[in-house]
């Protein structure tokens, strides 16, 4: 099934090399850094997470993802399921992440045996046997060397709950599910992460055409002793489209939370769901989703997003965009992107900020002909505008506004969920009086695809 799999650095050095069927030459992971490093077919700027290699090895198949900026590849001569691999590459870096506490360059060149005795015990002559860093306890025997998390810098989710200098208590994604705290006690603790992604497409007048949250309970436990957990969720909650209509008057006023479907991991009873909206489960090792689930009922998007574009003479334009944050002011997104291609014969862009702009920087990248505006941070209920004048190279042929947009937006909003689900409360079963583990529950919303039409 699967020939190689191996794991390159940003710059392109082989950190985690296993050839498992000796069918693929050794020089894959040059060729595989190569094509994506230059990357330019069909005019995207990235390369799809499965192509065919060519050059000297053809007919090479080459499937990865990117985590934590690093590249988990793996190649294959056969007609493989690309979904199932993708997910593989998925699993195998959560149970390394598992394994060390920190997943990126540093800890995986500290920890390569570790790591290779992973990979031998995951895959087997190319075949998957497991993923579960439960199952796989029995079978590592090598301790991480626990790298400090201090000099880490924050690397995507990671990086979610970081405000200025504070730091969210207890942060889980450093953090090995095997190695106890100095003086070999371990600190009794759960995290539970409900994460959203939300999908939104506005028209050019700004109403929204589809809408859609893909959410996910996430857990990692530290609990010793295998304790029974009961998480609360809205008493409320409905799932399937044919509840919206009973719960139609509740929704308007802000109250009843309509999931389309969901589904729970094979820990998760629910002998008392239909009843009180309550999950059970005994937490296994390692990080883990409790509960997925889609909504495509409206909400509420956190950001209006509109864009005007018109001729402001010859071989001239005028763009402007506005960004209107539609949550508390209690609440901060971070880290906002916002990408609008514009027309291939533009030669140069001028920006404007708003006067007294932090945080703030815009640029027009001519190779991929698209403008970039970079915000650090947006406080709810704020607005923010920028205008772009561009110059072309020749005379635009027809309505401007159809040869550029939409519209593209990446954001990270902590503390906040656009489907409005919560954790009502989360019951751990208490072994003696004095035992009370700390919990965090922690919320953020994510863009997946969150797009404006011009």
């Amino acid at each position: 099934m699967i020939a190689q799999f191996f794991v390159l650095s940003q710059r392109g050095d082989n950190i985690v090399f296993r050839d498992y069927r000796g069918e693929v030459s050794k020089g894959s992971a040059e060729i595989f850094f190569r094509k994506v490093k230059f990357w330019k077919e069909d005019e995207e700027e990235e390369a799809p997470p499965v192509f065919v290699g060519i050059c000297n090895v053809d007919g090479v198949n080459y499937i990865h993802v990117k985590i934590a900026g690093l590249f988990f590849v793996t190649t294959t001569r056969v007609n493989v399921s690309p979904s199932l691999v993708l997910e593989l590459l998925q699993r195998i870096a959560r149970v390394t992440k598992d394994y060390l506490g920190v997943l990126n360059e540093d800890s995986l060149r500290k920890n390569f045996v570790l790591v290779y005795e992973l990979l031998d015990e995951v895959i087997d002559f190319g075949y998957p046997q497991t993923t579960s860093t439960e199952v796989l306890k029995s079978y590592v025997f090598n301790e991480p060397i626990v790298i400090d998390s201090t000099r880490v810098p924050p690397l995507g989710p990671a990086s979610m709950f970081m405000q200025g200098t504070k730091k969210m208590p207890g942060t889980a994604v450093t953090k090995s599910v095997i190695v106890t705290e100095p003086g070999g006690r371990k600190r009794e603790e759960i995290f539970v992460d409900i994460i959203e992604k939300i999908s939104v497409t506005f028209s050019s007048s700004g109403y929204i055409l589809t809408s859609e949250i893909d959410g996910t309970i996430q857990m990692k436990s530290y609990l010793t002793g295998s304790p029974e957990i009961r998480l609360a969720l809205n008493e409320d909650l409905s799932i399937g489209r044919n509840s919206s209509s009973v719960y139609d008057y509740r929704s308007s006023a802000g109250g009843a939370v309509i999931l389309d479907d969901c589904n729970f991991h094979e820990s998760v009873r629910l002998d008392s769901f239909d009843v009180d909206r309550t999950l059970s489960l005994i937490p296994p090792d390692g990080e883990f989703a409790a509960m997925n689930y889609r909504m495509t009922q409206e909400f509420k998007p956190p950001f209006r997003v509109s864009a005007l574009i018109e001729e402001a003479g010859q071989l001239k334009a005028e763009a402007i965009i506005k960004i209107r944050a539609d949550f508390a002011a209690s609440v901060t997104a971070n880290t906002i992107i916002v990408q609008m291609p514009v027309p291939t014969y533009a030669a140069r862009v001028s920006f404007e900020l708003e006067s007294g702009a932090v945080g703030q920087t815009a640029d027009f990248k001519e190779g991929a002909k698209r403008l970039e505006w970079c915000l650090k941070k947006i406080v709810g209920g704020s607005e923010h505008t920028l205008c772009a004048k561009l110059t072309f190279s020749q005379e635009s042929h027809g309505n401007i506004a159809r040869e550029a947009g939409p519209i593209n937006m990446n954001f990270t909003i902590p503390m906040y969920n656009a489907s409005k689900l919560q954790v009502r409360y989360l019951h751990i079963a208490k072994k003696s009086p004095s035992y009370n583990p700390y919990r965090w529950v922690r919320y953020v919303t994510q863009s997946n695809s969150y797009v404006a039409r011009l």
